[in-house]
């Protein structure tokens, strides 16, 4: 049975490589960094948390924004980035796609948010009793509500 060798593989060859997944995944990823450039040095004033390049299929361009007011906001910039895009890289992107996704700059809570208690709300007297002041002249239904709001007091 051979041995095997101690020696550490180096995994810089795999990024160097052109054929592997790896490879293939760093070069669209460094596409998509240089069509953001592209984007960003046409449009300047355009906040860098609002959208973002998603992806890129045939000759089409995708980019995702935070809401409908950016979307439009690209919009009058289209043919422009259009325009330049077609320049940058020799006619092959033609088509720019922009698409509305709320949910993609959401944070999620991190481990440590959850860990922390959560602050309890207490009701102090004196708002109770502002509670009880106000549900003498209320309807019955909201008079209902106030005093039994009034009755969490901690004292």
């Amino acid at each position: 049975m051979a041995r095997k060798s101690k020696k550490p593989a180096d995994m810089s060859a795999l990024f160097q490589s052109t054929t592997g997944t790896l490879a293939q995944i760093q070069r669209k990823t460094n596409s998509l960094a240089i069509l953001a450039d592209i984007v960003r040095q046409i449009c300047p004033d355009l906040p860098e948390d609002v959208w973002k390049v998603a992806n890129f299929h045939s000759n089409t361009l995708i980019i995702e924004v935070k809401s409908p007011v950016w979307s439009q906001r690209l919009q009058f910039e289209r043919m422009k980035i259009c325009r330049q895009l077609q320049i940058e890289t020799d006619n092959q992107f033609q088509q720019i796609e922009i698409k509305v996704n709320p949910h993609q700059h959401r944070r999620f809570p991190t481990k440590e948010a959850k860990d922390k208690p959560l602050k309890s709300q207490v009701l102090s007297q004196k708002t109770a009793e502002q509670l009880l002041a106000v549900a003498d002249n209320a309807p019955k239904g909201l008079k209902e509500k106030l005093e039994k709001l009034a009755k969490h007091v901690k004292k």
